[in-house]
């Protein structure tokens, strides 16, 4: 039997020409580094993970610089053991962990899963195949932009979006108030994000307006470090109130929010706090808690693909997160994630991951490429 020995490993730094997003009135155009990780055994198997990084000048570096000094502890480790090697990464001294060692841990769970010739939710519980998607907008400049997208994306089969706004009380209060006045009589329903922009008086001036219109939750109204904002936030209104999910990423941090009672579900992305192996230990908590996780998945393919495997793999998540416009994240991928007409993401078809990386536009554009085997560096 193999025992899938790692021999080895290449990192990519790319980005989309067109993926450039806004997500603020406050941020510049956001650039979204793609950084993937692809790690091959002594007897030809392969596994890839990914992570996406938001910058405003330029692309990232520093992640595949992170993961750089993390990669020659896995030549010679098996990709069976991914317990034991997330512990033995965690405890490196690397800035940007966990961060870092997440694309790495997800490869190890995609070439695994293949290895079982399984698709991955199914190797890690398979609790279901779809799950309800929403659409997560881009910041636009105007109200009336927002009501031609909230349009186009009801065409297309959504039934739940997310607006990325100006994260200026005044102005997404009236953006929420007109998308009420227009769509009142439809089936939708509608988040909103607020990039930890408000004042905690602010943001229980938000919290009440939307609750007001049936929203499903108010996202990052505070800081994510501002626990006690959170936990006296949640018990002056009646709308659920969740973390951006970007800042506290370690299960102690998480656990004591949790015991704080300052969410009312969990936030993390799959490819910040861990991969999925800190990813499942997260879900736990928050289900021996009574919580469900509401994965952020505003990545591209890959990225997306490892957050939708975990919520397909376990019952603690409602929602798939869809950034639109989509098309730029599908970058250098062949089998993309797509919502349905009915407004459901389904599980990638084929074993691990289920996502075919088009190799030949990764390497042409890759604007960073690291490769490590068991003779060290390669050039």
């Amino acid at each position: 039997m193999s025992n899938l020995t790692i021999s080895n490993i290449d990192v990519y730094v790319v980005a989309a020409p067109d993926a450039k997003y806004k997500t603020s009135s406050h941020y510049s155009d956001l650039t979204m580094t793609n950084t993937i990780v692809r790690i091959r055994t002594t007897d030809g198997y392969e596994g890839i993970g990914s992570a996406v990084s938001w910058t405003e000048e330029g692309l990232d570096y520093s992640l595949a610089e992170a993961i750089r000094h993390l990669i020659p502890f896995l030549i010679g480790k098996s990709a069976r053991n991914r317990e034991d090697i997330f512990q033995l990464l965690n405890s490196r001294c690397v800035q940007m962990s966990p961060e870092a060692e997440s694309p790495i841990d997800i490869a190890l769970w995609d070439l695994v899963s293949k290895f079982a010739k399984m698709p991955l939710y199914q190797f890690l519980g398979g609790a279901r195949s779809q799950i309800v998607s929403y659409a997560s907008t881009e910041f636009l400049p105007t109200i009336d932009d927002y009501l031609q997208k909230v349009q186009q994306l009801k065409d297309q089969g959504y039934r739940f979006i997310k607006f990325h706004t100006w994260c200026i009380a005044e102005r997404d209060i009236a953006l929420a108030e007109a998308i009420h006045d227009v769509f009142k009589e439809t089936n939708l329903k509608f988040m909103m994000d607020a990039e930890g922009a408000y004042t905690r008086q602010e943001a229980l001036k938000v919290a009440k307006k939307l609750a007001e219109l049936d929203y499903v939750w108010l996202e990052a109204p505070l800081p994510d470090t501002d626990l006690d904002g959170y936990k006296e936030l949640r018990q002056r209104v009646d709308i659920p109130i969740i973390p951006a999910g970007n800042t506290l990423l370690s299960l102690q941090q998480i656990q004591h929010g949790i015991q704080q009672g300052c969410w009312s579900s969990v936030r993390v992305d799959t490819t910040l706090a861990g991969g999925i192996t800190q990813t499942r230990k997260i879900l736990g908590v928050a289900e021996a808690n009574g919580l469900t996780v509401e994965l952020q998945s505003w990545g591209y393919t890959l990225s997306q693909a490892a957050n939708l495997h975990i919520m397909l793999a376990y019952n603690n998540s409602l929602y798939f997160e869809q950034a639109v416009p989509i098309e730029p994240l599908e970058f250098g991928v062949k089998t993309p994630i797509r919502t349905d007409e009915n407004g459901y993401v389904h599980a990638p078809e084929g074993y691990g991951l289920g996502i075919e990386v088009d190799w030949d536009v990764i390497e042409k554009n890759a604007h960073n490429k690291l490769s490590y085997d068991e003779r060290g560096w390669q050039k």
